[in-house]
């Protein structure tokens, strides 16, 4: 397993497009992969489960991912809430 602490970055926070990106991204890779915020652990491969947290710029999240790809699943998801991708 390999586990990431993040501060999100991007001015739109983890919602709508950022959102739609996020988890594609997170389906191109084989490995189960999860985002945490304030004790609630959703699939970062579900849209719902990733909106339902309502992450906003400044939040602190914890990326986790268990796999073949986890370390790569984890930076590259990582980079995504680092900018604004639209």
């Amino acid at each position: 397993m390999f586990n990431k602490e993040v501060i999100v970055r991007c001015e739109s926070g983890l919602h709508n497009k950022q959102a739609t990106y996020f988890v594609q991204k997170a389906n191109e890779f084989e490995s189960s992969i999860w985002l945490e915020s304030d004790s609630r652990k959703m699939n970062a491969k579900s849209l719902l489960g990733i909106m339902s947290l309502g992450i906003v710029t400044g939040s602190k999240v914890t990326l986790s991912a268990i796999g073949p790809d986890a370390e790569v699943a984890v930076n590259a998801l990582d980079a995504l809430l680092q900018r604004d991708v639209y």
